[in-house]
């Protein structure tokens, strides 16, 4: 009897131990659906992922471009303009000595800017590399960041490097006024017959299409969205929830990353914050211009208001350019479709 007993108790032992088992594992697959809705589990490393062989050849392209984008951001920082020599110039026409030198001032600075011009040209070349790696079947975009992080984070440093650039531009107005004292001076000379040396590096046709660059108020955001809008239509057997679900995908990583305390403390940079928070903002930026119906939509799926809610609780002095890289550069945010409560957040 003692015996059946024993063996009873056993068995009932088992069963609960069984039953317990699988009410993990239930609780297991509940706990991740969860946490996939309310944002991807994957951690993008940002700040040591390398290459795998499949990615190798598309990484060295992209990292030929990206080796440049330091010296240009430099350059771009420390340009100060030819302003004054300009504004003795324009003061003083009919001292040669005076134009002379308002002119050998500004054709450095031009070819300064025709060489940022054409890296934007390469950064675009570069981006639809990356685009045709990141969304090419028969993967997912969760499975693409995944396999290819090394690729994922080229593609974020392009947007670092775009909102780096546009942020700088937008605050020297001298950009503008340099270029336009060199077209009005090459015009000027063309009408006389003369024909400057400078023509040679920047041409007339050349002249017109950095002239619609500069004109932007952000040319390297525009670039970027012109490019990507480009390999939207110019891939017609790729659906284009493809290219923007990976957008989608990248600014949710983004936020989950910032807004999650066991993914902050992986970031051995405290530069790599405010890295997330630009390449979340620029793909936010993309897909609104790329989608349909935009970033800023119900039916949109990108948490806009737990993007904003990220940026805010930052310091205001390293987010306000990213604010308002949302409120003046996206296409969507003033749609009847955008609820009071997102614009209310960006006011």
């Amino acid at each position: 009897m003692s015996f059946l007993s024993s063996k009873i108790n056993k068995f009932k032992l088992f069963l609960r131990q069984t039953v317990l088992s699988l009410s993990l594992i239930a609780f297991g697959v509940v706990l991740a659906c969860a946490e996939l809705e309310h944002g991807p589990i994957v951690f993008l490393d940002f700040e040591h992922a390398q290459p795998t062989e499949a990615e190798t050849a598309v990484w060295n392209q992209v990292s030929a471009v990206l080796e440049e984008a330091h010296g240009i951001l430099a350059e771009l920082q420390s340009y100060n303009g030819a302003g004054q020599e300009i504004r003795e110039a324009i003061q003083n026409p009919g001292d040669l000595a005076l134009q002379e030198k308002a002119w050998n001032a500004v054709c450095p600075l031009v070819a300064k800017l025709k060489r940022f011009y054409e890296f934007s040209l390469r950064l675009e070349n570069a981006l639809r590399s990356l685009l045709e790696a990141l969304t090419s079947p028969p993967y997912a975009p969760m499975q693409h960041l995944e396999r290819e992080q090394a690729l994922a984070k080229q593609f974020a440093e392009i947007l670092h490097f775009t909102l780096s650039f546009d942020e700088l531009k937008m605050t020297n107005p001298a950009i503008q006024n340099d270029f336009s004292y060199y077209r009005r001076t090459i015009s000027r000379n063309r009408l006389n017959n003369q024909q400057l040396e400078a023509e040679n590096e920047v041409n007339n046709e050349m002249a017109n299409r950095m002239s619609l660059f500069y004109a932007e108020a952000t040319p390297m955001l525009k670039t970027l969205s012109n490019a990507t809008t480009k390999f939207v239509s110019e891939n017609k057997t790729l659906p284009i929830e493809d290219t923007t679900d990976c957008l989608s995908t990248m600014a949710c990583v983004c936020r989950v990353m910032l807004e999650t305390p066991e993914y902050r403390c992986r970031f051995t940079n405290t530069d790599t914050m405010l890295f997330c928070m630009r390449v979340m903002v620029g793909v936010i930026i993309l897909y609104d211009h790329v989608h349909p119906v935009g970033a800023f939509a119900k039916t949109s799926k990108i948490d806009m208001k737990g993007c904003i809610k990220v940026l805010k609780e930052q310091p205001s002095n390293s987010v306000e350019g990213l604010l308002n890289a949302l409120r003046y550069t996206t296409r969507h945010l003033h749609d009847d479709s955008t609820s009071k409560q997102i614009r209310a957040l960006l006011q």
